[in-house]
């Protein structure tokens, strides 16, 4: 019986049009072999499954290809040569695994082959993987062969932990940077290899596979071949929930949903669900911590990043989400998680810490540690710092000269000329000039900025309503700070100083109506007694 070639094998980048998500590298590679400017010494850095050797050995491929007379940037991988250098036959291009070959003893034969010539193509080339596992005295030993170098030599080193190769190694040769492929690279490579082999796997099954496998293309590919073999072909979610333990994003989505709810038991019933169907927990409580970071830049840039390893339709419901669970929330229980991962990792049960943990944030009350009230005290703050339904600044302070404020009105002697603005203009100017004029000040509040929309302009208020469920982002803006840089683009793009309402999904008019209402003294005692469980006492009890 013979072997099957293991797909990761085989559909290994054979050229530098096959290489995914280092177009960087890919580039300067290409130039520098067709000025004639290739270096004697290269340095691949990276995790783990980016490509390093892959592209070494293609580079390899197109300074020796035969058929096309290399240096090439275009070998044709099926010559003698290139064919030889795939399957790590090759004379001249020899692979070696620093972490088994990492003494002086090895680098002393090397500094003997060194002076033999290329037996057919141009270039010796030496492709040393796990580099930063050498020696200090290999180092020492290679350097000065790194550094003066015969003509025809060339070495690549690969590592995975950049800082361990000694610093006088690094300065003598070119290092370039791997990085982990996005999301959707890595399922797109996943959707050609399935359709190569006839695998059957919807989109959502590939992108748990490519979540998997965090960034490595060669883990993406090894656990897709691992599916097929389990499943004769067809790789849906549950088989691969079941294989790698990856977490849906909706069951991550569903749990925070519960928690701002304060669905207590709900939450725990989940949990309970999730343990029942085989779900590792540990691994629930990384994937869960890594939502929660999602959530915290969603939070402060105001939109979904593009290098988060999400689907697009996640998106709209992580940025929903970011608006509805309150910053203190997130961050205490980002530190309540801490427990449950420290304890996985020690070979300890994650599910109850996770459960104490879901318990905590959902009835802070029942917590009476520092921690505890510290969450409450800011919950507290983050719901009296702004009223409900909207907010208003009072008139802004006398700013710089207008730059080119117009006029219609003729302006009395000794006044500054006032323009006549109309909200059609500040509508239309809004996303072009106003938010525009902001991220020049500021990019994170600009973003915050752009889910906005100017409703009414009544008088000399300007009332700006967010979306429903954007009130968080209402808040951010709502900072003294914010407020101020928005005032400021107003003022430099209409010539007029405008005061500025902040709605939250409310209507204009009941926006300008509570432009100055202040919480009542009822309002307080409620937010008390539901954030720090307190209660009143007449006067005189004990």
């Amino acid at each position: 019986m013979r072997a099957v070639t293991a797909l990761y094998r085989k559909y290994r980048p054979q050229s530098f049009d096959d290489v995914v998500g280092q177009e960087a590298i890919v580039r300067t590679l290409r130039n520098a072999i067709e000025h004639d400017q290739v270096r004697q010494a290269y340095l691949f850095a990276g995790p783990r499954g980016t490509g390093k050797t892959s592209l070494a050995r293609i580079l390899a491929k197109a300074l020796n290809c035969a058929a096309a007379r290399g240096p090439t940037t275009t070998p044709d991988t099926t010559c003698h040569v290139c064919q030889a250098i795939a399957s790590g036959t090759s004379l001249d291009v020899v692979e070696m695994d620093a972490a088994s070959q990492r003494g002086i003893d090895d680098i002393r034969e090397i500094r003997e082959r060194v002076v033999l010539q290329p037996v057919e193509g141009r270039y010796k080339v030496y492709i040393l993987d796990e580099a930063h596992q050498l020696t200090d005295a290999a180092w020492n030993a290679l350097l000065k062969l790194i550094e003066e170098p015969p003509p025809h030599l060339l070495f690549v080193f690969c590592t995975t932990d950049f800082s361990k190769v000694i610093p006088t190694v690094r300065s003598r040769c070119q290092t370039f940077v791997f990085q982990r492929p996005r999301l959707g690279e890595l399922v797109a490579l996943l959707r050609r290899v399935a359709d190569g082999e006839g695998i059957q796997a919807p989109d959502a099954a590939l992108s748990l596979i490519a979540r998997s496998a965090h960034g490595s293309f060669r883990d993406a590919v090894s656990t897709l071949d691992q599916l097929a073999a389990a499943t004769n072909g067809v790789v849906d979610p549950q088989s691969v929930l079941q294989l790698v333990g990856a977490v849906e994003e909706e069951a991550l989505l569903r749990l925070c949903d519960m928690i701002v709810d304060r669905d207590t038991a709900g939450a725990l019933l989940f949990v309970e669900e999730l343990a029942e169907q085989g779900q590792d927990l540990g691994g629930f409580v990384v994937h869960l911590l890594e939502h929660l970071r999602h959530l915290i830049l969603v939070q402060h840039l105001g939109h979904v990043p593009e290098s988060l390893p999400v689907t697009e339709e996640t998106k709209d419901a992580l940025r929903e989400q970011a608006n509805q669970l309150p910053e203190p929330t997130v961050l205490r229980l980002i530190d309540l998680l801490a427990v449950a991962v420290d304890d996985a990792r020690q070979g300890g049960d994650p599910r109850l810490p996770l459960e104490l943990a879901i318990v905590k944030v959902t009835r802070p009350h029942a917590d009476l540690s520092r921690e505890s009230l510290a969450h409450r005290v800011e919950l507290l703050e983050s719901r009296l710092g702004v009223p409900q339904a909207a907010h208003a600044d009072p008139p802004p302070p006398e700013p710089p000269a207008p730059p080119t404020a117009q006029p219609i009105a003729e302006p009395v002697a000794g006044e500054k000329p006032v323009p006549d603005v109309a909200f059609e203009q500040v509508a239309d100017a809004w996303l072009r000039s106003i938010v525009e004029a902001v991220r020049e000040r500021s990019i994170p509040v600009a973003s915050l900025l752009a889910e906005a929309r100017p409703t009414e302009l009544a008088g000399d208020t300007l009332v700006i309503e967010f979306p429903p469920g954007a009130d968080f982002h209402r808040r951010q803006v709502s900072e003294p700070q914010n407020l101020g840089l928005l005032r400021d683009a107003l003022y430099e793009v209409t010539g007029k100083k405008l005061a500025v309402v902040l709605a939250a999904g409310a209507s204009a008019e009941s926006a300008v109506a509570v432009q100055d209402e202040r919480l009542s003294e009822e309002d307080v005692i409620s937010l008390l007694k539901d954030t720090l469980d307190a209660r009143e006492v007449e006067k005189g009890d004990g």
